[in-house]
């Protein structure tokens, strides 16, 4: 009961503390990765706060999300989804964004694959770094403050940033932008979830995978 209530407590804490400061910064970290006159998917939109004023930051823009819970106070239009499949023709979109997505799915490699399948221009990411032994449970005990009340998947698939790059590689893309201090939180949640445990970035198809 005094664990559950402790997280009820964090959650609103982080609602009000922390959400809107972390999108508003996400959206200042994505607008110059992207063009003013292009088309996004937001991939695990949720309510579609980043897709919203990704629109605003950028009018020319064509915004829409998908992702496996469809809410209905969501901002803007949403693909419902399956699995890791994106019901998309080859280069739909210039961009597929992925805020936070790949460590809550089973098969990070498989969405990534169709995510480069469906960009014409690129993928951007923004997602969690493992660093040192103690981070999996930061990261993990992060999800579920912001997650678990949504009923979103926590597999708690968090990466090295070796094994990113080896999973970038196979999948033949790019990096053409990565940054990790990224200042997404307002204190005190900065003090316990900044550090370097996040990233955000760009990335291009090369001319192959590895095979």
């Amino acid at each position: 009961m005094k664990a559950s209530l402790t997280f009820k407590l964090l959650a609103r804490i982080h609602e009000k503390r922390g959400r809107l400061v972390r999108v508003n910064r996400l959206v200042d970290l994505l607008v110059p990765l992207i063009g003013k006159d292009c088309s996004i998917l937001d991939v695990g939109c949720g309510d579609g706060s980043i897709g919203f004023l990704l629109g605003e930051r950028l009018p020319r823009a064509r915004v829409w999300g998908a992702d496996v819970l469809r809410r209905e106070t969501a901002l803007i239009p949403v693909t419902l989804l399956e699995g890791t499949s994106l019901p998309f023709p080859d280069d739909e979109f210039d961009f597929t964004i992925l805020i936070d997505v790949l460590h809550h799915v089973d098969n990070p490699t498989g969405l990534l694959a169709e995510a480069k399948r469906i960009s014409r221009r690129g993928l951007i990411i923004k997602d969690h770094l493992l660093q040192g032994w103690l981070s999996s449970r930061l990261l993990s005990w992060m999800d579920r403050v912001g997650n678990e009340r949504f009923g979103v998947s926590l597999p708690g698939n968090y990466l090295s940033e070796s094994q990113w790059e080896k999973a970038f590689a196979e999948l033949g893309l790019k990096k053409c932008f990565w940054k990790t201090d990224l200042k997404i939180y307002s204190f005190p949640l900065s003090w316990i979830c900044d550090r370097s445990l996040h990233f955000i970035a760009r990335l291009e198809r090369t001319h192959s995978a590895i095979a």
